[in-house]
C-alpha cells in the first residue's frame, strides 16, 4: 500500500500518542461534532484494527517515508448510519495540520481506490463530509468523485453547524 512518498500501514501502539494529539486538535477536528479526548482516540485505533481484521482493510496509518513521521490516516470504512445512499465503503483521511498543502491526502487516497477496485473487487466507493469541508471537497474532486447528493447527517441535530453535508462518489473504472 506504499506510495511514492508514504507508507501505508497497520496501526502500531507508537501511533496512538501523535494520532491522540491530532484528534485534539481543534482545527483539525473543525469538520466533527468535537476533539477527541484520549480514551476516544484509542478506541477509534481498536476499531479500525477490528475492521482490518474483519474485511482486510480498513484506515492505513500514514508514514512520511523519508522521516517516518505519522501524518493520519487514509482508508476504507464501512458505513451503515441512516443515509440513502448507505451501506456503502467510504473513503476517508485525517491529516495532522504540518501534513496539510502537500498532497498526501489525494497522494494516499489514490493508492486506496486501486486497492478497493483492483484487489477488494469493490464496485463503488462514497465519501461524505460537512458541507463547509471545502478541503475534504477538492481532495474528492481531484480523485475523480462526482456529487452524489446533499443529505442531513442523521446523527446530528438539524439544528447542528454540522447538519449539512454533502456525498461524493466513484465507480470502478
Amino acid at each position: 500500500m506504499d506510495t511514492q512518498r508514504l507508507i501505508m500501514r497497520r496501526w502500531r501502539d507508537e501511533d496512538r500518542e501523535p494520532f491522540a494529539a491530532m484528534n485534539a486538535d481543534p482545527e483539525v477536528m473543525e469538520h466533527f461534532p468535537a476533539p477527541l479526548t484520549r480514551a476516544e482516540s484509542d478506541h477509534f485505533v481498536d476499531r479500525i484494527e477490528e475492521e482490518f481484521d474483519r474485511a482486510g482493510h480498513g484506515l492505513w496509518a500514514l508514514e512520511v517515508r523519508d522521516s517516518g513521521e505519522f501524518i493520519g490516516f487514509a482508508g476504507l470504512i464501512w458505513q451503515t448510519f441512516d443515509a440513502p445512499f448507505l451501506p456503502a465503503w467510504e473513503i476517508g483521511w485525517r491529516l495532522a495540520r504540518p501534513a496539510w498543502g502537500h498532497g498526501y491526502a489525494t497522494e494516499a487516497a489514490r493508492q486506496v481506490l486501486r486497492h478497493a477496485f483492483e484487489k477488494a473487487g469493490l464496485d463503488e466507493i462514497v465519501s461524505m463530509t460537512a458541507k463547509s469541508n471545502t478541503r475534504s471537497q477538492a481532495v474528492m474532486k481531484r480523485l475523480g468523485m462526482t456529487h452524489l447528493t446533499d443529505f442531513g447527517h442523521t446523527r446530528l441535530a438539524p439544528d447542528h453547524p454540522l447538519f449539512p453535508h454533502v456525498a461524493y462518489h466513484i465507480k470502478r473504472p
